[in-house]
């Protein structure tokens, strides 16, 4: 019950909050005086940062983690703003009594601002009527002020002291909630711009001075005490880099990159600006290049620019910022230190300008889009980066030609690699650099990557991967200069041979292959094609003896429904699949695969794939030691049941009497048509590709004769079906034979023609067909035409035995 009210008390306080026009400095201080509660009414919990006297209302992030800026912080419990103690009594619960702004002065310690205010005669001002808001330095402030700087105040009273603390005040009440983040609040000194900003993190800043006690209603006014004296501001990020004589590097260098003009455009910037020194150390070498590419030098600068005013305290932990560049910077604080991306670097901070902040720093900021290709090798790709770089590559990286690296991490060079010759290796870092530059979001399913040595790699993109060949990339892809640099998980393999020819040097595979064969899909391991094969090996069908197999290949459907549930269309590797959940892929039977990959293995149908990624150029294959079967086909063969339980072990496959395998049409194999024209002096050979439904024919031309030899080779693939016609044309000075070759199923028709009457006599030999002026030297692929010089030459013969035959019978 305590803690539902405790729960029930703080949203109460929050919603309070929310329900009034509240600032993030507001929403911070009543989490403070949530966390402070069982100290007392109006308490709030405040972190100081150990050895100095820095307090904050701080995050739930520097709450939790107890640190501010790397630092380790205690907790101290004061009265929230506007409450104070009473004696005896537990917590603050009086209501601080309001006095005019220079009363209030005092009641919040600020009481170096109100001693100077008695001395400058602004003391009349601040206590007579009026709307004020002043930004009250605290007595620390004052005490961080040069002292000559803080002697000449004081020295001359009556003009800079009271110019100064007018420019602290504007001549109109403003809380925190009305302190908008990028407003500038008119001053009482010469209208001078007063620069806030107030950060998602509660923290506001006036010209980079934090408000560390805000919202002290007075009866003229607010006051708001800062950690700082602030100076009045006049001059743009353009003209501080233009005077600054540390500056002069970055001044000529912004003008040659075309932004100078920028830096002084209206607007709330942060500049990290080098220091000349800064662009010394880079070398001459690397300025030089700089400055010869204006876009290169152009990211650089941009890089070093925020599109936002962040002034130093308002950092409290490392924070990501994107620069114009459009990359990001890892803006922190280490104690009183600035850092960016976790180094220190900055000399001097808060140089307020009309339009922004200047922080100096003494080191570049490099952005990869400024650094060439080599340059992004990071310690997790250095060994391949050495290698590179021992293996004479530098021909193909220059600093004037792109390129993009395919960089594997270190652990993918084994011992066993580095120990290869290195000719061999050099063959395989070849493989991992591209001819061109190509960015991540140009990478898309299917593309073919050419490299160095002019193999092509295939990308294969997949929901939660993007795949090259058999590696995955691993996040951290950089664009450079002269191209780009891609973290492979893996060496990369190029695909060099078919499933068909892997399968068949690897050994292990003859009986899924005869099966393949056997099944006609001999052609779908040969052909171009993506595929992903399950591929069984002979231990899969171990103890099978020959009529087993007739059994198998005895009904073609229950024959190709088995194989083609191990391919699927796609190439799917490991490192493309979500880890750790079932992925489903569509067989080419038409049932899914249960695919699993989790801790650098795979599982297929909860079968274990002793050998993954094998990858071939029509595809990628998958070894296992089993048959697989689809679930949802059940088997309507007794014998044949009783087989596929000796192959398939993981699951129980379904009985249905009668049941019959459908025919699968065979839309993926593609018809191949091979026209041969062998002659003299040169061979030509085409092939052409149509796919559909498979239908074999074969048809074979030989024509004879000189002085030349022209054979023509046709073949259908399809049902077989076999016919043989053999026609046999002899005659001077050339012979022709034609032979015709249709397969199928075998049958034989002999025709016997007899031609009778009264002037014919029956007579045996050879039938000689008159072929003269006829040239049969360029048939082409009408059969029909043949036909007819045949049938023509025939009927001229047959009228030739009719006047033999009268002659012969005149003679006897």
């Amino acid at each position: 019950m305590k803690l539902l009210f405790v729960a029930a008390f703080a949203l109460f306080v929050l919603s309070t909050f929310d329900n009034v026009e509240s600032s993030a400095y507001d929403k911070i201080v009543a989490h403070s005086r949530i966390r402070a509660r069982k100290e007392g009414p109006n308490v709030c919990a405040l972190q100081q940062v150990m050895g100095t006297k820095k307090k904050y209302f701080s995050t739930c992030r520097n709450w939790y983690q107890g640190t501010i800026c790397g630092k380790k912080a205690t907790v101290l419990y004061e009265c929230c703003p506007g409450y104070m103690k009473l004696e005896g009594m537990r917590g603050c619960p009086a209501v601080a009594p309001i006095d005019h702004v220079y009363g209030s002065l005092g009641l919040v310690k600020a009481t170096s601002t109100q001693k100077y205010s008695d001395v400058s005669k602004l003391r009349p001002e601040i206590e007579g009527s009026g709307s004020f808001t002043i930004f009250a330095p605290s007595n620390d402030a004052w005490e961080l002020l040069d002292e000559e700087v803080r002697s000449a105040l004081v020295s001359n009273v009556n003009i800079e002291l009271y110019n100064t603390l007018h420019y602290h005040m504007a001549n109109k009440r403003l809380f925190t909630k009305d302190l908008r983040n990028g407003m500038t609040v008119t001053s009482m000194y010469n209208d001078l711009g007063l620069l806030i900003n107030h950060y998602s993190n509660g923290v506001v800043t006036v010209n980079c001075a934090r408000i560390i006690h805000g919202n002290q209603v007075a009866t003229n006014g607010v006051v708001h005490v800062i950690d700082r004296v602030i100076s009045s501001v006049g001059n743009t990020i353009q003209e501080v880099v233009d005077i600054d004589d540390d500056l002069t590097t970055l001044s000529g260098l912004a003008q040659t990159a075309g932004i100078f003009e920028k830096l002084g455009q209206p607007g709330h910037f942060t500049l990290f600006a080098p220091t000349n020194e800064a662009f010394e150390s880079l070398g001459s070498e690397v300025l030089e290049r700089l400055q010869g590419d204006k876009e290169v030098l152009k990211a650089l600068l941009n890089y070093h620019l925020l599109d936002s005013v962040q002034c130093s305290e308002a950092i409290m932990t490392g924070t990501s910022y994107e620069t114009l560049e459009g990359n990001n910077i890892e803006i922190g604080c280490d104690g009183e230190s600035l850092t960016v991306n976790g180094i220190k670097m900055v000399l001097k901070k808060d140089i307020v300008t009309t339009n922004g902040v200047i922080h100096l720093i003494d080191k570049v900021l490099m952005p990869d889009s400024a650094k060439q290709v080599m340059e992004l090798v990071g310690s997790s790709q250095s060994i391949f980066g050495d290698l590179v770089s021992e293996l004479g590559f530098s021909a193909a990286m220059r600093p004037d030609v792109e390129y993009t690296l395919l960089a594997p991490l270190n652990v993918a060079f084994s011992d066993e690699v580095m120990s290869m010759d290195q000719s061999l290796l050099k063959i395989i870092l070849e493989n991992h650099i591209l001819k061109r530059k190509i960015v991540l979001g140009e990478l898309f399913n299917g593309q073919r990557l050419e490299t160095i040595a002019g193999k092509y790699l295939r990308v294969f993109i997949y929901r939660t991967a993007v795949c090259i060949e058999n590696s995955c990339l691993v996040r951290g892809s950089k664009e450079g200069s002269n191209g780009a640099l891609h973290l492979m998980k893996i060496l990369l393999k190029p695909a060099e041979k078919s499933m068909f020819e892997i399968l068949t040097e690897k050994g292990g595979f003859k009986i899924f292959l005869s099966l393949m064969e056997a099944a006609g899909l001999t052609d779908l391991l040969k052909q171009e094609g993506d595929f992903t094969l399950f591929a069984p090996s002979d231990k899969a069908f171990a103890g099978l003896s020959q009529t087993d197999l007739s059994l198998l290949k005895s009904d073609i459907n229950a024959l190709r429904t088995i194989l083609l549930y191990h391919i699927n269309n796609g190439v799917f590797i490991g490192g493309g699949l979500d880890t750790g959940v079932t992925n489903l892929l569509k067989s080419l039977q038409g049932s899914n695969l249960r695919v699993m990959s989790a801790n650098n293995s795979m599982l297929v149908n909860s079968v274990q794939v002793p050998e993954s990624d094998i990858m071939a150029t029509n595809g990628v294959i998958h070894f296992v030691n089993q048959v697989l079967y689809p679930g949802d086909i059940p088997v309507g063969s007794q014998d044949l049941l009783t087989l596929l339980k000796r192959l398939v072990t993981y699951m129980q496959i379904k009985y249905i009497s009668g049941f019959r395998y459908k025919e699968i049409p065979l839309t993926f194999l593609r018809r191949i048509i091979t026209v041969v024209h062998e002659g003299e002096p040169t061979i030509t050979k085409v092939t052409r590709v149509i796919e559909g439904e498979p239908s074999i024919t074969t048809v074979t031309r030989v024509i004879e004769g000189q002085p030349s030899i022209t054979k023509v080779t046709r073949v259908i693939e399809g049902q077989p079906s076999i016919t043989k016609v053999t026609r046999v044309v002899e005659g001077q000075p050339s012979i022709t034979k034609v032979t015709r070759v249709v397969e199928g199923k075998p049958s034989i028709t002999k025709v016997t023609r007899v031609i009778e009457g009264p002037q014919f006599s029956i007579s045996s030999g050879t039938t000689n067909i008159a072929l003269e002026e006829t040239d049969i030297s360029n048939l082409d692929d009408d059969s029909k035409r043949l036909v007819q010089i045949i049938q023509g030459s025939s009927r001229r013969t047959a009228s030739r035995r009719v006047v033999d035959s009268n002659r012969r019978r005149g003679r006897d």
